[in-house]
């Protein structure tokens, strides 16, 4: 049986009943499950070699009541709160996406938003790369977005647009309209049911991360409309209207510091935060507009689970690298711009890092990635001295058997 996703595309409008596509993806696993009965992977899975293209492997398609007994479960989240590991765990930003032709049997039929908001989908989506190429994490796949219109501002994503902001809030009328989330399990039931699913399909396997957007992010995505390389009206808000942007972005700092708990309390081990649109600020900017309220999202979580890592994430943030020692969070991830061993003494030896090779060099020859992996990793340290990451999320296009060599070389990499 051919595991193929339909043809037919539901429309948007079936964002709010989801019945109809459980009942297809119910089929589409039960195909899968059998056709990978009797069809032997070729990719590159958890700590197996993949010198050679050829080579037979083994992926993590194990029943969730089977015990798992892998030693390895934790290393990420132990490298996320600064502890070194015997060696460098390994996951990559967007890992679960259209690089993969697994995943674009959904993405080319379903909208984003029917796929990240119906929690078989999502689930399925999020363990494709980790059965597939053994990463040291499972990310859920969601978007920074998706807590937005619980607060009032609804988004869609279009195709060859990405996300855009139907209202977008540009006035104070606009920011104190705005509501709460004060019950995301309510709000946005299929983020938990989605976290609980991941949880037991990696409980003792590997580590799961949950992930929010910054308030900055978040609110200059929503003034701008969309993606804006100028990030115009933003910043127009922020010479005109300071005042506007500091009130709309303390309104999301309190709400997504919630909403990061609420994953935890749903089974995230791990919550990254991304401060996407950090490369649209100086660092004066940085320090007014994006960094307080960063941190005041993250002390709400480190109050309520102290003991629970949390990465920050600056895309672009790397030219003020030195105004991001004292962040909140237990963790900094670096983006390709800097170097690794530089960026390790402006932050201080006490600092965890991840990162952060540049997403192009996967698309060159196997040498070259295996090479620059170890580079990062002895410029860090050496081995079991960081979280090994990419600098940006993997790129569309992306060689399939590019991010297993990525990973292998990772955990081949040791002491």
């Amino acid at each position: 049986t051919k595991a193929d996703a339909p043809t037919a595309v539901p429309s948007t409008s079936t964002i709010a009943s989801h019945a109809m596509v459980r009942t297809i993806v119910t089929v589409l696993t039960g195909c899968a499950a059998v056709a990978s009965a009797f069809v032997p992977s070729t990719k590159p899975s958890m700590g197996a070699p993949v010198r050679s293209r050829r080579a037979t492997t083994t992926t993590m398609g194990v029943p969730t009541d089977t015990p798992f007994a892998n030693p390895d479960h934790d290393l990420l989240v132990r490298a996320a709160k600064g502890e070194e590991c015997e060696r460098t765990p390994v996951w990559l930003m967007r890992q679960a996406g259209r690089y993969m032709a697994d995943f674009r049997k959904y993405s080319d039929n379903y909208p984003f938003r029917v796929r990240s908001e119906t929690p078989e989908i999502a689930t399925e989506l999020s363990l494709q790369c980790w059965k597939a190429y053994g990463m040291d994490g499972v990310i859920m796949f969601s978007d920074i977005l998706t807590p937005l219109p619980a607060m009032g501002i609804d988004f869609d994503v279009i195709k060859g647009k990405g996300p855009v902001i139907s209202n977008p809030p540009r006035c104070a009328a606009d920011i104190a309209k705005l509501t709460h989330l004060e019950d995301p399990g309510a709000q946005l039931p299929f983020v938990g049911e989605t976290l609980r699913n991941l949880r037991k399909e990696t409980e003792g396997r590997t580590s799961l991360l949950g992930f929010v957007g910054a308030p900055f992010t978040l609110a200059a995505y929503s003034v701008n409309g969309m993606a804006n390389k100028h990030c115009f009206e933003t910043k127009k808000m922020m010479s005109h209207d300071p005042e506007v942007m500091h009130a709309f972005c303390d309104h999301l700092a309190t709400n997504i510091g919630e909403y990061a708990c609420h994953q935890i309390e749903e089974g995230a081990q791990v919550i990254q935060f991304f401060e996407s649109w950090a490369h649209h600020l100086s660092p004066d900017q940085f320090s007014e507009f994006a960094k307080p309220y960063a941190n005041k999202a993250m002390a709400i979580v480190k109050a309520k689970h102290p003991d629970v890592p949390v990465i920050y994430f600056a895309n672009g943030g790397s030219s003020y690298l030195e105004r991001q020692t004292d962040m909140t969070s237990d963790s900094v991830c670096l983006d390709w711009g800097v170097d690794i061993a530089a960026a390790r003494k402006t932050l201080g030896p006490k600092t965890p890092v991840s990162g952060n090779m540049d997403p192009m060099i996967l698309f060159g020859p196997e040498a070259s990635i295996r090479k620059e992996v170890r580079s990062i990793i002895d410029g860090a340290g050496g081995p079991g001295a960081h979280l090994l990451n990419l600098g940006h999320g993997v790129m569309q296009g992306t060689p399939e058997e590019a991010v297993g060599y990525f990973v292998d070389e990772a955990k081949t990499y040791t002491k």
